[in-house]
């Protein structure tokens, strides 16, 4: 229980630290978002912050449950450690700078992206 704690307390430290940190470098800015800007009402939809909220959660909370039962199973407690800060240092970072280049490129997706700042052959794998 006390791995569980210090995990806790580490996520919630690393979001108001290192989160600042990651936003200074990759900030968002004053433009609007391509679902006010694109607004077509199927792709490009705005919606409350409860529900982007809610979409975020379970987007990246959806597979925790499952794999982090199982590494648990397998490993013991240190799987909190590994979990946290694979959250801190590669999840949450991937999510907030894929969620900018998304929003800085008209709301394209990781591909399309991929696409333009790597080419073609990379769309084309990715």
């Amino acid at each position: 229980m006390i791995s569980f704690i210090i995990c806790l307390i580490l996520l919630i430290c690393s979001y108001f630290t290192y989160g600042k940190i990651v936003d200074g470098a990759f900030a968002p800015d004053d433009r609007e978002t391509p679902a006010v800007a694109i607004n077509d009402g199927i792709d490009y939809v705005v919606l409350p912050a409860w529900k982007l909220f809610l979409v975020q959660l379970l987007n990246i909370a959806g597979l925790g449950p499952i794999f982090g039962a199982m590494q648990g199973a397998l490993w013991g407690p240190i799987v909190f450690l590994w979990i946290t800060f694979g959250t801190i240092f590669a999840g949450a970072v991937h999510d907030y700078f894929s969620g900018m280049l998304s929003e800085r490129n008209n709301g394209a997706s990781i591909s399309e992206v991929i696409g333009i700042y790597l080419g073609p052959v990379m769309k084309t794998i990715m």
